[in-house]
């Protein structure tokens, strides 16, 4: 919340105490604290701006009904000097409070003085918070899952940074184990099938056959020529990834800048294998009891770690024997880590590196992945509990009702590349922050280039560039605003101090949005903020006679703008000045 807001709270904590104290000495009311009791914001405002059941709570304590309390409390209010102007009592004894003009007035002063720090707070107290997401397999392009997840990932990041916690983003690359495997062997057919044929050299079935492994085969033999046929089946297929991959890495790099999104890090499979934290990670979980071996390969006891944790959290162990827990191998009869192993390595190294919590943005089809790397952490003893997954589901892309598969361009399943060349780069990133990332959603390609109020990230650029043509008007017939001419007082028309509180809860939703891991309530909230502009902006006239009251108006016009500037920055998203 912000300053103001958190203050008028505390303001009438206090007052309702001082008013408690002041009965007592009255002989009204039994000398006692009043216990706990919550502050609410009624669903409807002709009920008050803020509730309380500070009555209801303490009927016990006072040893009256909750309404004679309620009444007492009244009487012995004492507001003057806070942005509180009046208290009613309720129903069965709750208090409503109203705000003052000092109150909405203040708001808007609070928010023209902190400009594009207003939002800001040290909720989060400087914690070390990671955000990995995206993390694509590196053997191929960037599908729709990842335009959601790049969106996402991206936007909690940055609603964590302007809640006060020190954010690091990462991209994991798997540049290590089966698939790059799989990639080589792929690689390697495409590049004899140019000098053999096809025929003569079949690409197995659970291979790459995508077109661009081709090009990649292609492009090495315009290099190369056929000078790798003659060479060692495992010398061709490393000169091949040595090749190949750092092209998909870089065209990776270049997708997420198109994207807006910047990480602080890239940290690459491989050097968990070479650097030795695979190995440790695989000797520490023995040392710990939690190893074994069966036909030839090395087992961690996942199953006995999770019934651990489920019987700590309180799972009954007829619970547990229903999940079927299975233990996982962590290196093959073969000699080589298995994933999982290196994901244990990767998670273990994030802690290392001094991080108080380690968020994961995975796609919903690795659910039963998050309790055995929880586990893992736990078997580790680095808490399983500081890493949290934060799971999205799919995306259906659709136009004119119809769902699209298929990309006009490529003829292919549609990627983040085909995407971005298809809608700007702000409907995406807004477009997939609309929904909570649990919930499936649909992705309109035609609204998402419309260019109208059914649009809703049009709409929110169109409160913004509305505010400045409002001032452009008013520049252009010699009004320029001045501040110190506005009576904020004079802003209580209902359109008014509606715009007011929202613009005045900002700082809390992104607090909200922060801890509940849930971007999508900024995106939410700015589509409120336009949607009360437009009402104020239609209800209440800003050229007016009254000096004090245009300059009061120019000022909340002011107060929005920033507001909205300050959202749709942190989102990466255009704040144009004219549409």
């Amino acid at each position: 919340m912000s300053t103001l807001v958190a203050q008028t709270e505390q303001e009438l904590r206090r007052v309702l105490a001082d008013a408690a104290a002041s009965a007592a000495a009255a002989g009204e009311l039994p000398e006692a604290q009043l216990p706990a009791y919550t502050v609410e914001i009624p669903a409807d405002r002709k009920n008050g701006d803020l509730a309380v059941n500070a009555a209801m709570v303490s009927a016990r304590a006072f040893r009256k009904a909750p309404r004679a309390i309620a009444e007492i409390l009244q009487k012995y209010l004492q507001l003057d000097g806070t942005c509180l102007e009046r208290a009613e009592v309720a129903g069965p004894g709750f208090m409503n409070f109203f705000l003052s003009p000092a109150f909405y007035g203040g708001v808007v002063e609070d928010i023209l003085d902190k400009g594009a720090d207003y939002g800001r707070s040290d909720f989060g107290a400087g914690q070390k918070v990671m955000v990995e997401f995206v993390s694509a397999n590196p053997t191929g392009p960037m599908h729709m899952g990842n335009a959601r997840g790049g969106a996402l990932g991206d936007c909690l990041a940055a609603v964590l940074d302007v809640a006060g916690f020190d954010v690091a983003r990462e991209f994991y690359v798997n540049d290590a184990g089966n698939q790059i495997e799989k990639f080589a062997l792929s690689l390697d057919v495409r590049y004899q099938q140019i000098f053999k044929g096809e025929e003569a050299v079949i690409l197995p079935e659970d291979a790459y056959h995508g077109d661009d492994i081709k090009e990649h085969a292609k492009g090495f033999a315009a290099l190369h020529g056929d000078k790798y046929m003659a060479e060692d089946e495992a010398v061709r297929r490393e000169a091949l990834v040595a090749y190949a991959l750092p092209i998909n890495i870089d065209k990776m790099h270049q997708d997420m800048a198109k994207y807006r999104i910047v990480y602080d890090k890239w940290f690459h499979e491989s050097v968990l294998h070479q650097g030795g934290d695979v190995k440790a990670v695989i000797d520490l979980l023995t040392e710990k009891g939690l190893t074994y071996e069966k036909d030839g390969a090395v087992w961690y006891k996942n199953a006995q770690v999770q019934t651990d944790r489920l019987l700590r959290e309180g799972k009954t162990q007829e619970e547990i024997d229903r999940l079927e827990l299975k233990d996982d191998v962590l290196v093959r009869a073969n000699g080589n880590p298995t994933y999982f192993a290196a994901d244990i390595a990767y998670h273990r190294n994030k802690f290392l590196r001094g991080f108080t919590t380690c968020i994961d943005v995975w796609g919903a089809d690795h659910h039963g992945h998050v309790a055995r790397m929880k586990g893992a952490m736990d078997a580790l003893g680095l808490d399983g509990d500081r890493l949290e997954v934060v799971l999205m589901q799919l995306v259906r892309l659709m136009k004119n009702g119809e769902t699209v598969r298929m990309s006009k361009r490529t003829g292919k399943a549609i990627q983040l590349a085909d995407l971005l060349d298809e809608v700007p780069v702000d409907a995406a990133r807004f477009f997939f922050n609309l929904r909570e990332a649990n919930t499936q959603m649909d992705f309109d390609l035609g609204l998402a280039i419309e260019q109208s109020s059914s649009n809703p990230v049009y709409y929110v650029q169109y409160a913004h560039a509305r505010i400045c043509s409002i001032f452009r008007n008013f520049e252009a017939e010699g009004i320029v605003w001045n501040r110190d001419e506005a009576n904020l007082d004079l802003l209580n028309a209902p359109e008014e101090r509606e715009l007011i509180r929202l613009l005045a809860a900002y700082t809390g939703e992104v607090v909200s949005a922060a801890t509940e891991r849930d971007p999508a309530r900024i995106t939410r909230y700015c589509q409120d903020v336009a949607a009360l502009f437009h009402k104020f902006y239609n209800a209440c006239r800003c050229k007016v006679d009254d000096k004090a009251l245009m300059h009061a108006r120019l000022c909340l016009c002011a107060a929005t703008r920033t507001v909205l500037q300050n959202v749709l920055t942190m989102l990466k998203i255009d704040t144009p000045e004219s549409m």
